[in-house]
Formats: structure tokens, C-alpha cells, sequence
């Protein structure tokens, strides 16, 4: 473009001002190199993009059709019969939410999915999952977890909610796939408040939805709760780095460093413990070429 102005600066681009990106800039902060060149750091994170699946007959759908990233509260939906499409922690506070306000929430459970007790017996169930790690292998607190899970909460394939056959952690660790840690929607399941239907075959003209079951349920709205992903392979070009689902193809620990000054800050699906373990590994490491480069001049 004719005009343009070209500044090379010398310092690394981090791409990215979440948790990732602010996390690596600090880290660089601290070393002397806050200002951005020849390292490129992408920390655009796991979900910098929300998810919409096609629905067939969207288009022709009556009622508002949003995403969850929309949603501010279930005042707007009081007395209306809502189709809530996911069964995450997204999906399922949305529900409670809309309960709160009045409103008939519908929870389209599509997939199988670890739900857990926000705190057992008075300790955050977090805390629960962690502390066992340091001297059991991640299997068997697994098996803990889930047993735990149907103690405190019962067998919930009677409610049409059924666990995938991995554990929680390996999930986590292996897919991204966080647990739900139930603050209440059970219990409004178990009362009816909120009713779990399988699929969406399609949207219907009228405020309707077939379902994969053949059934039939009302809606005057729905809500996306399908989650986010990573957008790095959309503007990210001439590199291999990155798996066409925007994650690195090296697992952790090791997916922090490419070649040619590429770094990678939070995605190791293991929140912000991860994004910390790679934003150190990187700042360490662009220091200590800064610091080269600077001493040989």
C-alpha cells in the first residue's frame, strides 16, 4: 500500500491480550524486552472464537437464535420456552439462570459429560482432584473422582445425562474437555424445572424443534452454549506449527517453542497453570537470545 509506514521493532509480538498473552508480557516485562520483531508469540489462547454449529432450518426459525456469548441474563427470556444446545458449565448455569427468572428451559444434552459436585463435604472439589496427584497416578484419582461424583450426586443417566468413558482429568488433559461442576441445575432437573432432550434434527417454522428422537419440542428461543475454540490457523499462515484445530502439534510440556521465533502461550488445555508454564519457558527463552544478541553488538 502505497504510503504505508514499515517499523521494525526488536523486541517479541504477542499476539493476544488474555490471560496467555498478559501472562508472556509480563514475563518479558521483568527481563527488559516490553516492547515488540523477530519472535513472534501467538496467545490468542483456546477461545478466541465461539462455536456455532449449523442448524438446519435456523433461517426460517421464528425466534432469536444467539450465542452464549450474548447472554447477559435470563430477564429478557422470563416465561418464554428456551432451547439451551449444550450441557457444559456454560449450558448448564444458563439453565439455572433462566429457572431463576421464570423462564422454560429446554437442555439439549448431545454428548456424554463428567459432572461434579462443586465442593465435597466442605472442600472445593478442585482441591479434591489435585492434592491426590502428588502420589497417585492420574488414573486412579479418575476412578476417585467418579466415584465420589455417584455418591454425591447419583446415577445421572436416570436424569439422560451419561459419563464418557475416559476420566474427568484425562479429558481435561487430553481434549480440553473441562468437567461441570454443578451449582444447582441438578436439582432443577430432578424437579423438571429444566428438561433434558437429546439432539436438535432441525428447527421448525411455529417455535418448534425436532429432535433426533423423532420428538417434538416447543421453543420461542434458542441459546448456543457450544463453546469456543482457537482461531490461530485463520490468520496464522506459512507455518506448520499449529494443528488445523489451532493447537501445537508437539504436546505439553513441549508445544511452548517452533522454529524461526514461534512461540506458543496457553494452550495446553491445563488453564492457568499451563498458560504460566509456558509463559515463563518462553520469556526465558527469548531473554536469553535478547541477551546474546545484545552482548555481540
Amino acid at each position: 500500500m502505497a504510503g504505508a509506514r514499515v517499523v521494525w521493532v526488536n523486541g517479541p509480538i504477542v499476539v493476544g491480550a488474555g490471560p496467555a498473552g498478559l501472562s508472556v508480557a509480563a514475563c518479558l516485562r521483568e527481563r527488559g524486552t516490553e516492547y515488540i520483531g523477530r519472535w513472534l508469540v501467538v496467545a490468542t489462547g483456546e477461545n478466541a472464537e465461539r462455536v456455532v454449529p449449523e442448524i438446519d432450518g435456523a433461517d426460517d426459525f421464528e425466534g432469536p437464535v444467539s450465542h452464549v456469548a450474548e447472554y447477559k441474563s435470563g430477564d429478557a427470556y422470563r416465561g418464554k420456552r428456551v432451547l439451551v444446545v449444550g450441557c457444559g458449565n456454560s449450558g448448564m448455569e444458563v439453565c439455572l439462570d433462566l429457572c431463576h427468572h421464570n423462564a422454560l428451559p429446554s437442555m439439549v444434552v448431545r454428548d456424554s459429560v463428567h459432572v461434579l459436585p462443586r465442593e465435597m463435604l466442605g472442600v472445593a472439589t478442585f482441591s479434591v482432584a489435585v492434592f491426590p496427584l502428588r502420589f497417585l497416578p492420574l488414573w486412579l484419582v479418575d476412578r476417585i473422582l467418579v466415584l465420589l461424583a455417584w455418591l454425591f450426586l447419583g446415577d445421572l443417566a436416570k436424569l439422560g445425562i451419561t459419563r464418557p468413558s475416559g476420566g474427568p482429568l484425562e479429558l481435561k488433559n487430553s481434549k480440553g474437555r473441562t468437567p461441570v461442576l454443578d451449582i444447582g441445575a441438578l436439582a432443577r432437573i430432578r424437579s423438571g424445572d429444566i428438561e433434558v432432550v437429546p439432539g436438535i434434527r432441525r428447527l421448525l417454522r411455529g417455535g418448534a424443534a425436532e429432535l433426533v428422537d423423532g420428538r417434538r419440542v416447543a421453543a420461542d428461543a434458542v441459546i448456543l452454549a457450544t463453546g469456543y475454540q482457537s482461531n490461530v490457523p485463520q490468520w496464522l499462515k506459512g507455518s506448520d506449527f499449529f494443528t488445523e484445530e489451532g493447537y501445537p502439534r508437539v504436546p505439553f510440556p513441549d508445544g511452548w517453542k517452533g522454529e524461526s521465533g514461534l512461540y506458543s502461550v496457553g494452550f495446553t488445555r491445563r488453564g492457568l497453570s499451563g498458560v504460566s508454564s509456558d509463559a515463563v519457558k518462553v520469556a526465558q527463552d527469548i531473554a536469553k537470545a535478547w541477551n546474546h544478541q545484545t552482548a555481540t553488538r
